[in-house]
């Protein structure tokens, strides 16, 4: 018995150091599992996005330093980006929903890196965030502030119309906006950015409406504004589209080409094509149904037409055509790029003129030419040479760049075409001996002698465009003693002022007054002179 108890006693010492040992060893491995936990969770790095920065990025006390930071943009741009507490900013202004890849290399101590490797790196893709508009149509009250609001704070705004946007940087962080007291119906355009390091995002129209128990439209540009032949409009309801229209789309005159869309529930947009709407006309939209529309004093009316006034084409860029196809004496040089070929861009154009210069093109050009010419500026050279374009162009010959010389101009500019024929010009003095000088394309053609009107009769000053060119006539008139006369066969005539003409007639001497108010000339020298005086070519009489 003996024996066998302390063989018992030895086997339990022996199993119970075992159990000794597994614990001890277990406690180990817990310590050391633990402490590798302990080490990896210190030593380790997030990357994540941020309610302030485009990211941020955290290293654990044990995680080492940070060694390289890099964003990329669309297409792998480089994206410089400052470091501040771990938050990253972008050091160029983002566009809202930009996306952004950013990766940051962090090199782990000596003893953790010989054991988890020396280097850790993060990768996070992000997107610059955009705030939105949280209500289109609005209705406010008079006397209101109009508000907006957006799903999230916002750092900066831009509104206003026609893509001419007004910025305004806030410091607030708010979600809503005032854009003060507006007129009773009204529209603009608002973009906005959620945080100081982004650029205003795509703009998105907001509409306002006074409280009415009729469907209130707005419109951009607002309704009797002036626009250009190209302006596209907008007209935004206070009640959806179809529940207001129906399933017509307005009218539009006079005729414009261009088409209609709806752009949401409640905006239907017009954009013309082509030249757009005449110039110099009143762009009218007849609407299927009525609607209410402002009218003075904040008040509303009931209307089914609304308007706007499209300019006339301007001086300057008429003269600029006119010259660039030849038909006056100067070249015109734009400071900037050529205005686009396309009929948009030149409608454009002719009421929003490019800058440049003009210069003569011509060395030896006489004074007295010279001295009618104004840049911008309507005068007589401007004239004559929209005569010779209405002449060449088969049109009523009139002097006016009305609507129908502007559509034919642009589309002799678009045509590429230019006039081949040299410009010309007639100066008559009437200090005897009276002559005629015409000059054309640089030089001098020939100088004639002349007869001016007699006492009474006298050819009247100034300068006048030629507006009748024929090779043969019988001019009639009243001779200052009351009696009538009629002389069949005066040959090469150009009328320039009234009566008053460039032509031939037999007499047996010139240069002294004899005519009754025409410039008399000898058949060689009328005969040489009639090509070049073509209608719209100016004839200055001076003493």
């Amino acid at each position: 018995m003996a024996i066998d108890s302390a063989y018992r006693g030895s086997a339990f010492s022996e199993h119970g150091l075992r159990r000794v040992l597994i614990g001890v060893a277990a406690s180990a491995l817990v310590v050391l599992v633990a402490l590798v936990a302990a080490v990896l969770l210190l030593s380790g790095a997030t990357l994540a996005g941020d309610a302030t920065a485009l990211a941020r990025v955290s290293v654990g006390p044990l995680g080492g330093k940070i060694e390289r930071v890099q964003a990329f943009g669309p297409g792998g741009r480089p994206l410089a980006l400052a470091i501040e507490r771990g938050r990253l900013t972008p050091l160029r202004r983002l566009t809202p929903g930009e996306q952004v890849s950013v990766d940051v290399q962090i090199r782990r101590p000596g003893w953790i890196g010989w054991a988890l490797g020396s280097e850790h790196n993060e990768r996070l893709t992000v997107r610059a965030p955009v705030a939105r508009v949280t209500q289109q149509w609005m209705t406010v009250s008079a006397g209101s502030d109009v508000r907006v609001s957006f799903d999230q704070p916002v750092s900066a705004i831009a509104y206003g119309s026609n893509g001419s946007l007004t910025h305004h940087a806030r410091g607030d962080g708010a979600k809503s906006v005032s854009l003060g007291r507006q007129p009773a119906t009204g529209a603009t355009e608002i973009a906005a950015a959620a945080r100081p390091w982004e650029k205003v995002g795509a703009p998105m129209q907001v509409s306002w409406f006074p409280p009415s128990r009729s469907p209130v439209m707005a419109s951009i540009p607002a309704a009797g504004s002036q626009i250009a032949p190209a302006t596209s409009i907008y007209l935004t309801f206070s009640k959806p589209v179809g529940e207001v229209l129906g399933s017509s789309h307005p009218s539009v005159s006079p005729h414009t080409p261009g088409h209609w869309r709806e752009l949401d529930s409640h905006t239907l947009e017009f954009t013309p094509s082509g030249f757009g709407a005449p110039l110099d006309s009143r762009l009218r939209i007849q609407l299927p149904s009525p609607v209410a529309v402002t009218a003075g004093a904040g008040g509303l009316r009931t209307t089914s037409q609304v308007e706007w006034t499209v300019p006339p084409g301007s001086t300057m860029r008429l003269q600029q055509l006119l010259a660039e196809t030849g038909y006056l004496p100067v070249d015109w040089h734009p400071s900037g790029g050529t205005v686009a070929h396309t009929p948009s861009a030149q409608a454009q154009a002719a009421v929003d003129p490019p800058s440049g210069s003009f210069t003569w093109r011509y060395a030896n050009t006489p004074h007295q030419l010279q001295a009618l010419w104004s840049p911008g500026q309507w005068n007589l050279v401007t004239k004559g040479a929209v005569m010779k374009f209405e002449n060449s162009n088969e049109m009523t010959v009139d002097g006016v760049a009305g609507p129908a010389v502007w559509q034919a101009l642009l589309n002799y500019v678009l045509a590429g075409k230019r006039l081949h024929e040299a410009y010309s010009y007639v100066y008559v003095h009437r200090e005897i001996p009276e002559t005629m000088t015409l000059w054309s394309a640089g030089r001098t053609v020939e100088t004639s002698p002349a007869n001016t009107g007699i006492s009474g009769a006298e050819t009247e000053l100034g300068t006048f465009p030629v507006f009748e060119h024929i090779p043969e006539g019988t001019m009639s008139g009243t001779n200052p003693d009351g009696s009538h006369y009629e002389d069949p066969g005066i040959k090469w005539i150009s009328y320039f002022n009234g009566g008053d003409a460039l032509h031939n007639f037999d007499r047996s001497s010139f240069g002294t007054p004899q005519s009754l108010g025409c410039v008399e000339l000898p058949l060689e020298a009328a005969a040489e002179e009639w090509p070049y005086t073509t209608i719209g070519t100016l004839v200055t009489i001076e003493t």
